[in-house]
């Protein structure tokens, strides 16, 4: 298929024309967590012609996924594909013009740069603070731009941040949401609300990559897809007093930072073992004590009533429990201390 063919009807729109096909095609973009709005993310620009997307995720594929993660289908989720594997995989399918580079991986501070360097623009596909502050620690830091998006329920959110220029997300949320806060797994999620949120910050990330700045909005902009309503707050310029606004990088450091996470859906993530795992000897040490299966990306182990995802670096996901204690227990268990 002859590229200017196959993005025609975008060149066609005077805003980008040839010069801006161009500038996509040689940009570069990181979507960190590939989930239901990262995997939106991610099709929308690779179908757009962005050159280069590395997708950063921590997760694989289930069956519950499918009703709103776009790039895939129902063999990732019986295989326990890792998310960001799966999603390289389709776009593959659909646009080989295009490199993508996939990172089956939790973003840390540890591996921050690594992960997140060379990059023109960061867009935000996570579920959770903790990541998003790190996300700004970065991008404020390294003055690199980037988008947050979010969905739950029938809400959508998002804001550009523009470092140096408009607020950053710790000018706008200075701490955590605390208390009882909204997750999929509690409130649902409407697939409409993720392709909205996608499509905005979609949208926000292409002006940015055509040179068209000044059409971003420099607003926090909600949308309610059930009930209708819509809310904007100004995020014209940075906060006075903010402490990232300041060079003061605390998640950058790792400050109050836990190894073991939460990862939702009643499970633990374990992230302080950096070790390689042999999924061949370790399969056959736990076929004995319970169902074991594996592939080159994960090893799935089932102990009921918990469940152990785990991957080549040492990485785990223990299901059937929110107690780190237990986690830790069973790591210890059936992996190693």
């Amino acid at each position: 298929m002859e590229i200017d063919d196959r993005y025609s009807r975008q060149v066609l729109f005077k805003e980008i024309g040839a010069e801006g096909q161009k500038r996509l095609s040689g940009s570069r973009v990181v979507i960190v967590g590939c989930g239901a709005t990262g995997s939106a993310l991610a099709s929308l620009l690779a179908r757009s012609g962005v050159g280069t997307l590395r997708i950063i995720d921590r997760d694989y594929v289930e069956a519950s996924n499918l009703q709103r993660q776009t790039l895939f289908d129902e063999n990732d989720a019986r295989e326990s594909v890792p998310k960001a594997i799966a999603a390289a995989r389709q776009i593959a399918r659909f646009n080989s013009l295009i490199a993508v580079e996939p990172q089956v991986a939790d973003l840390i501070p540890a591996n921050v740069d690594s992960l997140l360097g060379g990059c023109d623009l960061i867009l935000d596909g996570t579920d959770n603070f903790e990541t998003r502050y790190l996300i700004n620690d970065y991008a404020v830091k390294n003055s690199v731009a980037w988008i947050y998006a979010a969905a739950v329920a029938s809400y959508a959110v998002t804001m550009n941040i523009l470092p140096g220029e408009t607020a950053c997300l710790a000018c706008i949320f200075p701490q955590s949401p605390r208390g009882t806060v909204e997750t999929c797994e509690t409130s649902g999620i409407l697939n409409s609300a993720v392709n909205l949120v996608a499509s905005l910050a979609a949208t926000e990330a292409v002006k940015f990559l055509v040179g068209a700045r000044a059409k971003m909005r420099r607003t926090l902009l909600s949308w309610d897809v059930w009930t209708n309503e819509r809310a904007e707050l100004a995020a014209i310029h940075p906060r006075t007093g903010c402490r990232t606004c300041l060079r003061d990088f605390v998640h950058l450091a790792g400050e109050g930072r836990a190894h073991i996470t939460m990862c939702g859906r009643n499970s633990v993530q374990i992230h302080e073992r950096q070790r390689p795992v042999d999924f061949v000897a370790l399969s056959t040490r736990l076929e004995p004590l319970g169902k074991v299966r594996h592939n080159e990306f994960v090893l799935k182990f089932w102990r009921d009533p918990y469940e152990l995802t785990l991957f080549p670096d040492g990485r785990a996901i223990i299901k059937g429990t929110t107690d780190t204690a237990i986690a830790r227990s069973l790591y210890a268990r059936f992996v190693g201390s």
